[in-house]
């Protein structure tokens, strides 16, 4: 009886969480029923577009009363789901179920990328290969209405503390440019392969500004990522730490045999949500 019961409250869980859904997933979606897509979409000012998010709740949010930490994601398309994905998903709702069973709960919102545009809003400064830089104009399109939004409508820590962004690649590159720019709302980064390429002689910018104190920096890179990804990533790493970053503001890893992937990224993520979020090394 006492397991019948147990499953009686999960599927109503389950029913609560559909009908509070404001999008419907894709035909053949492999996400978690706790993911929904936010619709309709949210107009980006300064730039004429409107951009879809895609949210994930902890498995307990309908049944309980309590805040959690929020976690800010770049290319919410590649997050959660295989049939939206364009180079595989990071399964961010099967390892964030896990790690609630374990006492981690954290809301992600997802931020769906803008396609032909992508590169060119998650790059922080203009100037050779990419051309003109959007990055301003996405990061306030974060900070002054998406995290409004989520705050105003689901139950939020909405304090820096609290409050983390993460992306990989380009999306990497534009997670660290938001400690450079918006230091007081984010206090947790998680900086996936950044691609410091994409900037030229502006990557020196990246190493001016330390963690401030209670901030968390997850610095990540696969040993078979291309082109200068590594050295770039160490350099600036290496001269981070000689103007006094810490070990309990920062973790460094560098992953043999990881290649520049979403399926590298994926094995990853719990790893670092773990650190930032309970300061919690593994071996």
């Amino acid at each position: 009886m006492q397991s019948r019961t147990k499953l009686k409250s999960a599927s109503l869980a389950v029913m609560l969480l559909m009908l509070a859904s404001p999008g419907v997933l894709a035909k053949g979606s492999t996400a978690a029923a706790n993911v929904t897509v936010l619709e309709p979409a949210f107009q980006m000012p300064g730039l004429q577009r409107s951009r879809i998010l895609r949210l994930y709740l902890p498995p307990d949010y309908q049944s309980s009363n309590d805040s959690y930490p929020v976690l800010y994601m770049h290319d919410a398309q590649n997050l959660f789901d295989a049939s939206t994905s364009y180079a595989g998903e990071w399964r961010v709702d099967e390892s964030l179920n896990q790690l609630a069973q374990q006492g981690l709960k954290l809301i992600v919102v997802g931020i769906d990328n803008g396609g032909e545009f992508r590169n060119q809003e998650l790059l922080p400064y203009s100037g050779p290969p990419i051309g003109q830089a959007q990055g301003d104009q996405y990061l306030q399109f974060l900070v002054t209405v998406v995290k409004p939004y989520i705050d105003q409508h689901y139950r939020t820590k909405a304090d820096a503390a609290n409050t983390g962004i993460m992306g990989s690649s380009m999306g990497g590159l534009i997670s660290h440019y938001a400690l450079l720019k918006y230091p007081q709302v984010f206090g947790r980064y998680g900086l996936f392969s950044p691609s410091y390429w994409a900037v030229g002689a502006n990557v020196q910018q990246f190493s001016q500004q330390l963690p401030l104190p209670g901030q968390r920096l997850y610095f990540y890179m696969g040993l078979q990522e291309g082109g200068s990804m590594v050295p770039d990533i160490e350099r600036l790493v290496h001269k981070l730490v000689a103007k006094g970053m810490t070990a309990q503001q920062a973790q460094y890893r560098l992953v043999e045999g990881a290649d520049h992937n979403e399926a590298a990224w994926a094995a990853e993520f719990s790893r670092a949500v773990l650190w930032l979020y309970q300061g919690k090394v593994l071996p």
